[in-house]
């Protein structure tokens, strides 16, 4: 191992793609591996059943990419200052892991291959284990899914009710930044009234029935639209992350934005699992108390 590692070599992530035996998973994602990923070391069974998450319907809006699983995506050469990086140098796949390689690589890339298709390349040892290569894999997949899908109507008015009601925090960063853009509250006063009511403890039902826009607030609508399909695309995400494997929803915590209350997102997540029923062998719940 330590002289495949020492030896690695980069190639062109177009280069993978040509010669990679690209294989689809019973749902119809397409997909390959190259390379020394580690995958193995996840268990025998985390690619299948990765894969194989993405419901059938929602995996058919999925035909123009390929996910390929490298040990390595570079970065963009105009985000990078190293002399390894070259201008002009295409996208670039690390067939091993080095320290040198690990330093200048993203999570993913997304590679035009021609012909209305796309790669999509996978770092797997930026994963450090099963939960973080699903949630990568799982954003991409959202993230695509709802550019060729958009966002369903019902869910938008769900997720924009939630917002109006000024229900605590968000499912990402972008969301968090475009639910207060879109309504005109300021990020900072918008953290300190997420803290100061997560301090608070009721035992009052949440209420997403708000069906009018407060006189005083004038609606971005630019910085909406970006809220509910950020949103969105966050749900689909979580819900097949939940139907991969058992986590704690606090798992998902970021310093920089507090996380949407329990109940709000449990409605968005049923509300996807309506629409997008799991394959056979995966199942959907929610809990609200942890396992003894």
């Amino acid at each position: 191992m330590a002289e495949v590692v020492q030896s690695a070599q980069l190639v062109r992530a177009t280069q993978v793609a040509r010669d990679a035996e690209v294989r689809r998973a019973k749902n119809g994602v397409q997909f390959a591996t190259f390379g020394e990923t580690g995958l193995e070391a996840m268990g025998v069974d985390v690619l299948d059943r990765i894969l194989e998450t993405v419901p059938t319907q929602m995996a058919a809006a999925l035909k123009a990419n390929t996910y390929y699983f490298v040990p390595l995506a570079l970065r963009e050469v105009s985000e990078i200052d190293s002399p390894l990086a070259k201008k002009g140098e295409p996208a670039m796949v690390a067939e091993a892991y080095t320290e040198a390689f690990g330093d200048e690589a993203i999570c993913h890339r997304n590679v035009e291959l021609g012909s209305g298709h796309r790669g999509v390349f996978i770092s797997t040892k930026l994963m450090g284990d099963r939960f973080a290569l699903s949630f990568e894999f799982f954003i991409n997949v959202a993230h695509a899914f709802v550019d060729v899908a958009g966002v369903p109507e019902a869910f938008a008015e769900l997720a924009w009710q939630q917002a109006l009601a000024n229900v605590k925090g968000e499912t990402s960063m972008d969301a968090w930044e475009s639910r207060n853009l879109a309504t005109g509250r300021s990020l900072d006063a918008a953290r300190e009234t997420a803290a100061t009511s997560s301090r608070r403890r009721s035992t009052r039902p949440l209420s997403l029935s708000a069906s009018a826009e407060p006189a005083a607030v004038v609606i971005d609508e630019k910085e909406r639209a970006l809220f509910v399909e950020t949103a969105f695309s966050d749900a689909v995400a979580i819900y097949l992350l939940s139907l991969a494997l058992d986590f704690y929803y606090s798992e998902l915590r970021e310093r920089e934005y507090p996380l949407l209350a329990p109940n709000a997102l449990a409605a968005r997540l049923r509300m996807v699992a309506e629409m997008f029923p799991p394959n056979a062998g995966y199942e959907f719940a929610v809990r609200y108390r942890r396992r003894a």
